[in-house]
């Protein structure tokens, strides 16, 4: 599905990814790991068109390299930033319409609308809330519904659970499990290993903007080493 090869990415002169290699396949999660400052965030811009990079970004065997976000997200690739990004002045309903692909028909989009609230029912008992005065739980899981309106086959979700209660957190990795379920892969940009072992089914572990670690989570459990020099505060 994602083939990445040789990436580097830049903010102007600073050069922070270090030819990074990784695949996610068709209803795996792979959970990207590392520190603060590793590159993650990073990456998940690359991949996305966000950041100037040079190497090889394939998806579905064509090549990422010099499309615009918009374009990329077209051709199936969701993007939920650590930010979340919601639009505080409009509904919980009116920020899922927002989410739909371009030319959805009203009848499509009520239907993605019920499938989101099946997959959140806190969004359905918001559904008129500005999305402004929602907990930051709230937000998240609308910023996750919105871009699933899209109905991309990756999503790349950054730091989804963040100052989180841990009753959200665990609703958020049960959502991330049912999108695997239904064959869509997931790369999830984690700095907390408790859900990665979880849900995740390899994970990369970074550090200096390379990857320094590939296996399933049991390897990273068994490898102490690891986890003291890259992910351990």
């Amino acid at each position: 599905m994602l083939r990445v090869a040789n990436l580097h990415a830049f903010y102007g002169k600073s050069h922070v990814l270090h030819g990074v290699d990784f695949e996610v396949a068709p209803g795996e999660i792979v959970a990207l790991l590392g520190r603060n400052g590793s590159g993650r965030s990073t990456t998940a811009k690359a991949l996305l068109g966000l950041v100037d990079t040079t190497g090889d970004v394939r998806w579905e065997g064509a090549s990422l390299r010099g499309l615009p976000p918009y374009a990329i997200a077209r051709r199936g690739l969701g993007y939920v930033p650590e930010s979340r990004d919601v639009f505080p002045r409009l509904t919980v309903r009116q920020n899922l319409v927002l989410g739909c692909k371009p030319g959805a028909s009203r009848a499509s989009s009520e239907a993605g609308i019920e499938r989101m609230i099946a997959l959140f029912p806190r969004l359905g008992e918001r559904r008129d809330t500005e999305a402004g005065v929602l907990s930051g739980g709230e937000q998240q899981m609308l910023a996750l519904a919105r871009t699933l309106m899209g109905e991309p086959r990756l999503l790349v979700i950054d730091e989804p659970t963040e100052g989180l209660a841990p009753q959200v957190v665990a609703h958020v990795a049960r959502a991330l499990v049912a999108l695997r379920e239904r064959g869509i892969g997931v790369l999830l940009i984690e700095q907390k290993l408790t859900i990665a072992l979880e849900i995740a089914q390899r994970c990369l572990v970074m550090g200096h903007g390379q990857i320094v670690f590939e296996g399933t989570p049991d390897a990273l459990r068994g490898d102490a080493r690891v986890r003291r020099e890259w992910l351990e505060v």
